[in-house]
C-alpha cells in the first residue's frame, strides 16, 4: 500500500479555481445571449430598412446580362438591372414605323390565297426571313384540311324560273369568283323573300308578318352577324337557300368617305365553327386515316354572296308588305317589300379538296420560365389583296420579332419564352390555328399563358376595341395609359378613349368573336386571350373580304395615318409581350370573374320565375361566386406575404394563376372539351410545341372529356363530346370507344410518333354490325347512331 505526505498548502486553492470560473461563467451567460441577440436583430433589422428601401426604388425592374451586344446568355446570369422605363425605351427605340408601311405594301401584292403557289412561295420567304433573325427555334408545322374552292369549268349560277319550272334569263354574278366556302353544294330552286340580316328575329319578324320563309330562297343583308350565323338560322327556319349582298346602308355614305363598288360581292365562309370541318377534334397531319364525319356546323343548303347590283335586280321583282322601315336600305328600289317573288335558281359548284397549310413558329427561350410560353399570332393568308384583313397583322408580326430579336442582341433575355406564329388557312375559319390546337391540347393547356392576336388590328383609327378575356382587362387598362394616341397629339390611348365616356371598360371592352383565332385559344384551349383593332366611328371598313382591300384603299380610309396606327398596334402588342413574358408574377386579374359572375347573375335574375317554376335556382352560383371571390383573395394574400426572390415559389403561384381560365372558363364553354387533366410531355426539339403529342397515358377526365348531357337510351354513360375518347387499358393505342356509348364514340391523337387511325379490327366489327360512323361534335340528337 502507497503511502501519501501531506498536501502542500498551496494546491488546494488552485483546484478550486476552475470551479470558481465556471460559476462565474453560468451567471454571466444569459447576458451574453442576450447582448448578441440584440446586436443580431439590431443589424437585421438595419440590413432589412435599407433592402427595403432600394426594392421600392427599383419598381418593376427585370434581369438582364450586359449590354455587349455579342454577349451570349447563359440560362441563369443576372449580371444587372434594367428597369421598366429602359426596357421600354429599348423596345421602342428599336421599333420601326416605316418597315411597317413597306411590309403592308409588299404584303398585300402577293397572291396569299391558302394552297395557292404563291403562298408557298411566301412561305419560304418568311421562314427564311425568321431564320435571319436572332431566334432560339424556327420551325414550320403542315397540315393536310379540306377546303373548297369554286370550280372554274363550272361556275355558280343564278337564274329566273318561270311558273313551269323552266330555267329563264341568268343573272349576272359580277364577280363569279367570289363563293362561300364550305356552302352545300348541288341546287335550289324557290321564291325569292327579302329577310333583312337573316337573324332568328328577323325570320320570326317575317313569319309574324306572313310571309313563310320555309321552302324558299332568301335574300339577306351584310352585317351584325357573319355568314355562317344567317345560313344557319335560314336552314333552321327550313330555307332552300341564301343568297347574301352587301346594302350600301351599312356602308359609310359621306362625300368624302370611300364606298364599297356596286358590282363588288363579298367573300364569306358559311361553316358554323372552326377548324377543318372534314376532321372535327382532330388535327388534320399527312397520312391521317380519319372516319367519314363531318362538323356539325357545315350547312345543308347552299349560300352564295352577290353585288349590291345583282340584289337591286331581284328586289324590283319582290312583292307582297312592304318591309318594316328599319329593313329599309339604300339600293334605287323604294320600297323594300318582304314578297314572295318569282322563282330563283340557284346552283353551288363549289368543290372540296385536300390543300397543305403551313403555320410558320419562330421562338425566343424565356430564362427562367421556358416552358412557359406567351404566343402572339396572325393571319397570314388572304382571298384577293386582304391588306387590312391579313397584311397589316403579318408586317407588325414580323417588326415585332425583329424588334424582340433586336433587343436580345442588346442582352434582353425574357423569363418565359416568346412564340411567334403566322397562321395559315384562316380565310376559311381559322383552320390553320385550330389544327395546331388540336395537335397539342395537351401541351397548350398547361405552358400558354397568353394569346394575343393581331389579325384586323387596323380598320379604321377613329374607335380603339380589345376584344378580350377578363383576366386581361386591368393588364390592358395599364398599357393604354402608356401609349401614345396615334391621331390626337399629346394624348395617350387611355385619354383618347375616356374623351366621350367615363367608363373606358364599356368604350374598349369587346367579348371575342367567333370567327377569331383568339377565340378558338379561349373556347377550346382555356387560354386567356386578346385581339386589338382600330375601328372607323361609324359604318365598318367597307372593303374587307373583297378585291378591293388594297393597300391603296386602306391608306385612303385612314387618310394618311396607316402607318401611325400600325404603329399603335405594335407598341401596344409589344408593351403587352414585355409584362406578360418578363414580370415576375404574371399580371393576370384573377379576382376579376367574380364580378362578371355577378353581371351574369344580373342577366340571370329576369327568368328567376322561369327558373323558379321549374324547381331551380340561383342560389348554387352565389355560392359559387362567394367561394370564388375567397378563394382569389386567399391567393392574393398569399402572394402578398410571399418572397418575390424564391423562384420556386414565384413559379408555383404562377402556374395557379394560369390555371385559373383552364379551369374556370373553359369548364363553362359550351364546346364539351376536355379541359383538366395533365399528360406529361416528352420534351423534344424546338420548344416541345413543335413535336407530337407524348405517349405517356392521360388521366381519366382528360381522357373522357365527358359532358353533363347524358345517352338517353340504355347506355347511362356521359355523352361523349370532346375531341378525344377513352384510354384503353393496357394499351399504348388510342382506339375508339364502342362500348361506353353508340352515340359519340371518337378517336383521339395517337401517341408520339404515330397518327390517329382507326383500328381495323375495331372498324370491321362496327361495319359488320351495321351500325353507320359516330356522329360529329354537337351532332348527337342522344339516339344511337344504327
Amino acid at each position: 500500500m502507497e503511502l501519501r505526505g501531506p498536501e502542500p498548502l498551496g494546491s488546494r486553492p488552485a483546484r478550486q479555481n476552475p470551479r470558481l470560473w465556471a460559476a462565474a461563467g453560468r451567471r454571466a451567460a444569459p447576458y451574453l445571449v442576450l447582448t448578441a441577440l440584440l446586436i443580431f436583430t439590431g443589424a437585421f433589422l438595419l440590413g432589412y430598412v435599407v433592402f427595403r428601401g432600394s426594392c421600392q426604388a427599383c419598381g418593376d425592374d427585370v434581369m438582364v446580362v450586359s449590354e455587349d451586344v455579342n454577349h451570349e446568355l447563359g440560362p441563369d446570369s443576372h449580371q444587372g438591372t434594367l428597369y421598366w422605363s429602359d426596357l421600354q425605351a429599348m423596345f421602342l427605340r428599336h421599333l420601326g414605323e416605316g418597315r411597317l408601311e413597306d411590309t403592308i405594301r409588299q404584303t398585300s401584292l402577293r397572291e396569299r390565297v391558302a394552297g395557292s403557289a404563291g403562298m408557298a412561295a411566301l412561305v419560304r420567304d418568311l421562314r427564311a426571313l425568321l431564320l435571319r433573325q436572332k431566334l432560339d427555334h424556327v420551325w414550320m408545322d403542315t397540315h393536310y384540311v379540306g377546303l373548297q374552292f369554286p370550280d372554274p369549268a363550272h361556275p355558280n349560277a343564278l337564274h329566273w324560273v318561270d311558273a313551269a319550272g323552266k330555267h329563264g334569263e341568268q343573272l349576272p354574278l359580277e364577280d363569279p369568283d367570289v363563293y362561300c366556302p364550305y356552302s352545300a353544294t348541288g341546287n335550289a330552286t324557290g321564291e325569292l323573300v327579302y329577310a333583312h340580316y337573316g337573324r332568328p328575329e328577323d325570320l320570326q319578324d317575317l313569319r309574324a308578318r306572313g310571309v313563310e320563309p320555309k321552302g324558299r330562297l332568301l335574300l339577306v343583308r351584310l352585317g351584325v352577324i357573319n355568314f355562317a350565323q344567317k345560313v344557319a338560322s335560314a336552314q333552321d327556319f327550313g330555307a332552300q337557300g341564301v343568297l347574301i349582298y352587301p346594302d350600301p346602308a351599312d356602308f359609310s355614305q359621306g362625300p368624302h368617305k370611300l364606298s364599297l363598288s356596286s358590282h363588288r360581292a363579298v367573300y364569306g365562309h358559311v361553316h358554323l365553327g372552326t377548324g377543318d370541318p372534314y376532321t372535327p377534334g382532330f388535327p388534320s397531319f399527312n397520312q391521317t386515316q380519319f372516319p367519314p364525319v363531318q362538323s356539325s356546323g357545315l350547312p345543308i343548303i347552299p349560300a352564295q354572296p352577290i353585288s349590291a347590283d345583282t340584289a337591286s335586280l331581284l328586289l324590283r321583282k319582290l312583292e307582297g308588305p312592304v318591309a318594316p322601315q328599319e329593313w329599309q336600305g339604300h339600293l334605287p328600289v323604294s320600297p323594300y317589300r318582304l314578297g314572295p317573288g318569282p322563282g330563283l335558281h340557284l346552283g353551288v359548284n363549289n368543290h372540296r379538296a385536300s390543300t397543305p397549310i403551313s403555320n410558320i413558329f419562330g421562338c425566343i427561350e424565356g430564362r427562367s420560365e421556358p416552358d412557359h410560353y406567351v404566343v402572339i399570332g396572325a393571319q397570314r393568308d388572304a382571298w384577293g389583296p386582304g391588306a387590312a384583313k391579313s397584311a397589316v397583322g403579318t408586317a407588325i408580326l414580323l417588326e415585332l420579332v425583329r424588334t424582340f430579336s433586336s433587343m436580345v442582341s442588346n442582352g434582353f433575355r425574357p423569363r418565359r419564352s416568346l412564340l411567334f406564329i403566322s397562321w395559315d388557312g384562316g380565310d376559311f375559319g381559322s383552320v390553320g390555328s385550330m389544327e395546331w390546337l388540336e395537335g397539342y391540347l395537351s401541351v397548350l393547356h398547361l405552358k400558354a399563358v397568353v394569346y394575343v392576336s393581331l389579325d384586323n388590328a387596323v380598320l379604321g383609327d377613329d374607335k380603339f376595341h380589345a376584344k378580350t378575356s377578363p383576366l386581361l382587362i386591368s393588364l390592358i387598362e395599364n398599357i393604354l395609359k402608356q401609349v401614345d394616341s396615334p391621331n390626337r397629339s399629346g394624348q395617350t390611348l387611355f385619354e383618347q378613349v375616356v374623351f366621350n365616356n367615363h367608363s373606358w371598360e364599356a368604350e374598349v371592352i369587346r367579348p371575342l368573336p367567333m370567327d377569331s383565332s383568339a377565340y378558338s385559344f379561349t373556347a377550346f384551349a382555356g387560354v386567356p386571350a386578346v385581339e386589338f383593332s382600330f375601328m372607323e366611328d361609324g359604318p365598318v371598313y367597307p372593303f374587307l373580304h373583297t378585291k378591293d382591300d388594297t393597300y391603296e384603299n386602306l391608306h385612303r380610309v385612314l387618310r394618311g395615318r396607316l402607318p401611325a396606327v400600325a404603329q399603335a398596334v405594335a407598341q401596344l402588342a409589344g408593351q403587352l409581350l414585355i409584362r406578360l413574358s418578363h414580370d415576375h408574377l404574371l399580371p393576370l386579374d384573377f379576382g376579376r370573374y367574380g364580378d362578371v359572375v355577378l353581371r351574369h347573375i344580373g342577366s340571370l335574375n329576369e327568368f328567376s320565375g322561369d327558373l323558379k317554376a321549374r324547381g331551380l335556382t340561383l342560389q348554387w352560383v352565389y355560392s359559387a361566386r362567394g367561394d370564388y371571390i375567397r378563394a382569389a383573395e386567399k391567393l392574393r394574400k398569399e402572394i402578398y406575404s410571399s418572397e418575390e426572390s424564391d423562384e420556386r415559389l414565384t413559379r408555383m403561384y404562377n402556374v395557379r394563376i394560369m390555371r385559373v381560365m383552364r379551369r374556370g372558363e373553359s369548364r363553362g364553354r359550351t364546346l364539351g372539351l376536355p379541359t383538366g387533366g395533365s399528360r406529361r410531355n416528352r420534351r423534344g426539339g424546338r420548344t416541345g410545341l413543335g413535336a407530337r403529342p407524348s405517349q405517356e397515358r392521360p388521366t381519366a377526365s382528360e381522357s373522357r372529356g365527358w359532358s353533363s348531357t347524358s345517352c338517353p337510351s340504355t347506355c347511362r354513360r356521359p355523352t361523349h363530346r370532346s375531341a378525344t375518347s377513352s384510354w384503353v387499358a393496357e394499351t399504348t393505342r388510342w382506339v375508339p370507344c364502342w362500348t361506353t356509348c353508340g352515340c359519340c364514340a371518337r378517336v383521339a391523337p395517337g401517341p408520339l410518333g404515330r397518327r390517329p387511325r382507326w383500328r381495323g379490327a375495331w372498324a370491321s366489327r362496327r361495319a359488320a354490325s351495321g351500325a353507320s360512323w359516330p356522329c360529329s361534335p354537337g351532332r348527337c340528337r342522344g339516339q344511337p347512331t344504327r
